[in-house]
């Protein structure tokens, strides 16, 4: 016979707890909560020891803490400075994401190895390369070909692998820099040619090539620059540069083409320094 219901009979069996998720996601949820007490709650970036909290026992950014008063979550004074032990304990033993995860960084890092790695993060934006500007401007990569056309119309764009970087005026006194680029292969080269102090007393030009490009695309050509005179000629080869890493790092490791004054007006004429640039490819 049927049993009515609200008569009697066996209840049904109670659904199934759910899944447990697998132990690679647990760790991952277990590293995310814990990371979140360490977002700074003004700029939301991480507190990363040294940690000074107020005497409620909130945490503020050092950044954000240098601008403020007063602790933005209770109100209370954030002096004097009381470090928090327990917390710079839990940081060392915490992977943070990278600042620039939301780009696209999928590194998690120790607390000390952060800042470092951030410098040089292949997703953080991408200064403006143009050297000897107090320019500020900061974006995507394929935003910076738009800024220099609209905020440095002065720079000269030629076409071709093999092309003649013209400086004028190499005797100028002080600091210049001459500033060109190339197009070729389906990618913008910026050529760059400084005159600088490097020594006290002795001036020297520093000539490159960067790729407004990444690092990794970088690898991909190689380039050539040719002084000629009548009688000498100099040649330097190397792989370009990305412009996440500037004239400045080229200068300081050396990879440029490097050479005095004298040599220079070795190869000028009327005081305009002509350099053949050749772009090629990498072969596979």
């Amino acid at each position: 016979a049927a049993v009515l219901p609200g008569t009697g009979g066996a209840s049904p069996p109670p659904p199934p707890p759910p899944p447990l998720p697998p132990p690679q996601q647990q760790q991952q949820q277990q590293q995310q909560e814990l990371t979140s007490l360490f977002e700074c709650p003004i700029c939301f970036d991480y507190v990363l020891p040294p940690i000074l909290q107020c005497q409620a026992g909130h945490l503020v950014c050092k950044q954000c803490r240098q601008q403020l008063s007063l602790c933005p979550t209770c109100r209370g004074s954030l002096t004097p400075n009381i470090r928090n032990l327990a917390m710079e304990k839990v940081a060392s033993a915490v992977l943070f994401p990278c600042k620039y995860a939301t780009t696209g960084c999928s590194l998690t890092l120790h607390h000390t190895e952060k800042p470092k790695h951030e410098a040089i993060c292949e997703y953080r934006p991408y200064s403006c390369p143009c050297p000897g500007t107090s320019c500020d401007w900061e974006g995507s990569l394929e935003a910076v070909m738009s800024h220099l056309m609209h905020a440095h119309k002065s720079i000269t764009t030629l076409q071709g692998e093999d092309i003649i970087f013209l400086a004028t005026d190499i005797n100028l006194p002080g600091a210049v820099d001459w500033v060109m680029m190339q197009s070729c292969f389906g990618h913008h080269f910026m050529l760059v040619l400084k005159k600088q102090e490097k020594c006290e007393g002795h001036q020297q030009f520093f000539a490159t090539v960067l790729l407004i490009g990444t690092r990794k695309q970088a690898e991909n050509f190689q380039y050539r620059l040719e002084l000629h005179g009548s009688c000498h000629r100099l040649t330097w080869e190397a792989s370009p540069c990305s412009i996440h890493d500037g004239v400045a790092v080229a200068i300081r490791n050396s990879n440029c083409l490097v050479f005095d004054t004298a040599t220079a007006h070795l190869f000028a004429d009327n005081g305009n320094l002509g350099i053949n640039v050749t772009i090629s490819m990498c072969c596979p």
